[in-house]
């Protein structure tokens, strides 16, 4: 009989990034994450660029993902990711999502932000990018 060592989780931080306050959506992504075997953490709210890179550190996190309902995301998606990489997180995948304009898309993953969600996304198909694109280990 072989020894099994068991896969470490995929751990996700999730956050609201500057005044958004509407948190509804995020909570059921964190809920429908959590079910498909992950570790999730939520920041919670009006959380900075500095603040967010921090907690991705110590939570030692393989996703970061960002929830913009607010049109703030142009402004703070860049700052967030300059801001990961000042910590040494280059290689933590970075998701967006919320009510992000088509036009936005090409320039959030310009930035850094490796998939956009929109609105009405399936969960299942968040879950399955992501354990697509993180390998546990």
């Amino acid at each position: 009989m072989g020894t099994r060592v068991a896969a470490r989780r995929i751990r996700v931080l999730l956050v609201k990034t500057g005044l958004d306050g509407h948190d509804r959506g995020v909570l059921v992504v964190a809920k429908a994450l959590s079910r498909a075997g992950m570790e999730v953490i939520y920041g919670g709210l009006h959380l900075r660029p500095v603040q967010i890179a921090k907690m991705a550190a110590e939570e030692s996190v393989d996703v970061v993902g960002l929830s913009s309902l607010s049109d703030n995301h142009r402004a703070l998606v860049p700052r967030i990711i300059q801001e990961l990489k000042t910590v040494g997180l280059d290689d933590v995948l970075v998701l967006l999502g919320g009510f992000i304009q088509d036009e936005d898309v090409p320039v959030m993953k310009a930035a850094g932000v490796a998939e956009v969600f929109g609105v009405g996304t399936r969960l299942e198909d968040i879950a399955t990018y992501i354990q697509t694109h993180v390998r546990a280990g």
